[in-house]
């Protein structure tokens, strides 16, 4: 993404770890800095607003610190969107429209510009003003629904990440890509709006539909493999092991691994197929009473030579010492220019001719405020 310029002007995660994402590929990202941009408070910094989560999600950025409130500020940042592929925005439409800077405004002085906008809720629903979090974008979507059935459990609790946020941040990131490849055949751009309950509902409905997919419905809703209670991490002689036995065979061969081949004759591993959402319990609790027989070394060479799958547990403390993680350089010590020694998360694919990087260190707020500014031959 060489020579393809992008306006960041989001804050949180959503928007700007799309951005960080395009960076990572090879864009110029130039990150319009709001004040009050909360991914920069928090307890944990050595240089006050460069956080986790903030040197995390504005790699490969420069930063820009702009007051839109303020006229001349305001038509310096207009003036930076003028030269740009693509913007992200997670404002408010409300805001966007004061300023001047809505999709409306802004395309027929940059008739090729993408306008990539992400809120919460569409923005022709009733919900549109709603404030969203990725807790209640999480409730809106189903996936609380899906926590409370699999886990049958009154109050369910979210999912410790902030999946929203991030599943739509990937969104917007393959959409903006979509609509650039228009624009360099066309030369043409458009409005791409990225809804985090749409988007988030889209996701977990691929697998959970199910039987509510007909018309008329032939059954409820949840994946049985999903929402199979018994899908849960197994304990072994030493710890804990991820094992899936998915096959009837995969059943069997775990078994006899384990030293009991009188429970690979179960009729239920019979046939060609298990049946998850009758037996899938029942037969989970099998596998996690012989488990123990085992450590998870052995489990793992099991599993391996039977491909049955598997996967150790991972304990994030420990992850910078993970073979896995190590060798796939995922959290790479490096030097950061303010903030000195830290772990930078790795670009998780690669690619054989055009490899991602990270070229630029998450940005102090404003640092390059004068470089980019005198980049439009404004006196900074």
């Amino acid at each position: 993404m060489a020579g393809v310029r992008v306006i960041d002007m989001a804050t949180v995660v959503m928007g700007p770890y799309a951005a960080q994402v395009l960076g990572d590929l090879g864009a110029d990202v130039i990150k319009i800095e709001s004040p009050k941009d909360t991914v920069r408070h928090g307890t944990l910094h050595r240089t006050p607003g460069m956080t986790p989560l903030n040197l995390n999600v504005n790699r490969n950025k420069r930063s820009v610190r702009l007051n839109l409130k303020d006229e001349a500020d305001r038509e310096r940042a207009l003036e930076l969107i003028g030269t740009a592929d693509i913007l992200i925005t997670n404002m408010r439409i409300g805001a966007l429209r004061r300023l001047g800077m809505d999709y409306e405004s802004l395309a027929p002085g940059n008739p090729r510009l993408v306008y990539a906008h992400a809120q919460g809720f569409r923005p022709d629903s009733d919900r549109a003003d709603l404030a969203a979090y990725d807790e209640t974008v999480q409730a809106a979507s189903g996936l609380l629904d899906l926590a409370r059935r699999a886990g049958d459990i009154g109050r369910p609790v979210v999912l410790p990440s902030i999946f929203a946020d991030k599943v739509a941040a990937l969104t917007i990131a393959y959409s903006t890509l979509a609509a650039l490849v228009h624009q360099r055949a066309t030369g043409q751009g458009q409005l791409v709006e990225v809804p985090m309950a749409d988007t988030l509902l889209a996701f977990n409905l691929v697998e959970h539909l199910q039987g509510q997919l007909y018309e008329p419905p032939m059954g409820p809703t949840g994946f049985a493999l999903s929402m199979n209670k018994g899908h849960r991490a197994r304990p072994t002689k030493d710890g804990l092991v991820m094992i899936i036995p998915y096959t009837p065979q995969n059943f069997r061969d775990l078994f006899c691994a384990a030293g009991r081949p009188d429970l690979a004759e179960d009729p239920r591993l019979a046939g060609e197929f298990v049946d998850s959402r009758r037996d899938g319990e029942a037969l989970a609790e099998l596998v996690e009473s012989v488990t123990p027989n085992l450590t998870t070394a052995e489990w793992i060479e099991v599993c391996s030579k039977h491909s049955i799958p598997v996967g150790p547990v991972l304990e994030l403390d420990q992850a910078a010492d993970d073979p896995y993680v190590r060798d796939g350089h995922l959290l790479d010590v490096a030097e950061h220019p303010s903030e000195g020694s830290y772990r930078v998360v790795g670009v998780p694919m690669t690619f054989s001719a055009t490899p991602a990087s990270v070229r630029r260190h998450a940005p102090l707020p404003g640092q390059h405020t004068e470089e980019v500014l005198a980049e439009l031959g404004r006196d900074a």
